[in-house]
């Protein structure tokens, strides 16, 4: 069988080219963040995040997320008395020191939110936690979505957003965390969240690994940070799932490595 990757990037007929000059980059640093000159970047890579995004974008949300938002996915009083052990604590929100970190460990912060609120825990602990984040990352393309009680960072509009700011890389780090973090909760219960993927949804997740990756990879070497998240997404690679029952196997087989990827993201 063909690699699933390249149907479906063929699909969506994203054209691959490599960036042939490595400009020249900023010796200068902030207290804590190495410098982003997001001007920096080739006009022909620019195109293509661009184009990376907008397929990013149309794709439905992951159905764990989508479906625990919209109701659809319930649990009975039995299953809620077994609370997870598994997601982040608010207090981890102190730990997060450069600004990458505070993107990140606040969009982690925010699904496992979601999934606390499915299991009825108290989650005040979660908002001031993620409030605190927003505030100090100061960035109001983030804020705004946060204030829809929806922080979706695939979309279009936060995308132009972080564009604008001058922050694109950090919409890149964003989306990663996001899809590493509704992989580790899947891969902790896949007796109720697998369920809830058909072959459809696991497709679309296929995909939105080998976008994220090709974003990545063209951003890396206009940011050093980027280095540790593309070394982190890497094993997922491995990942070439079409159906549910193969995304199962795929899961079984690299539940510790995705799990090694969330921890490297926000621990």
């Amino acid at each position: 069988m063909k690699k699933v990757k390249f149907l479906l990037m063929a699909v969506f007929a994203i054209a691959l080219a490599s960036c042939s000059s490595k400009p020249k980059q900023t010796e200068e640093e902030q207290e804590e963040i190495k410098s982003f000159e997001q001007e920096q970047i080739e006009e022909s890579i620019r195109v293509q995040l661009d184009s990376i995004a907008n397929v990013l974008s149309g794709l439905k949300a992951l159905p764990i997320l989508e479906q625990t938002k919209s109701g659809e996915l319930k649990l009975t009083d039995e299953e809620k008395k077994v609370k997870p052990d598994y997601l982040l604590s608010p207090e981890i929100a102190k730990e997060a020191i450069t600004l990458s970190e505070k993107y990140r460990v606040l969009v982690a912060l925010s699904i496992d939110q979601t999934v606390a609120e499915l299991y009825d825990m108290d989650t005040k602990a979660y908002n001031e936690a993620t409030a605190q984040l927003l505030s100090e990352i100061n960035d109001p393309g983030f804020r705004i979505f946060a204030e829809n009680g929806d922080l979706v960072v695939e979309s279009q509009e936060i995308y132009e957003a972080e564009v604008q700011a001058g922050r694109l890389n950090y919409f890149w780090q964003s989306v990663a965390t996001s899809l590493i973090e509704q992989m580790y909760i899947l891969c902790q219960n896949q007796e109720k969240f697998l369920p809830v993927f058909d072959d459809e949804s696991v497709a679309n997740l296929t995909l939105r690994i080998a976008l994220l990756q090709d974003a990545i990879n063209r951003l890396v070497e206009y940011d050093p940070e980027l280095v540790e998240v593309s070394e982190a997404i890497k094993p997922l690679e491995k990942l070439n799932a079409i159906t549910v029952d193969e995304l199962k196997s795929d899961l079984n087989k690299m539940t510790n490595e995705i799990t090694a990827a969330r921890n490297q993201l926000v621990l």
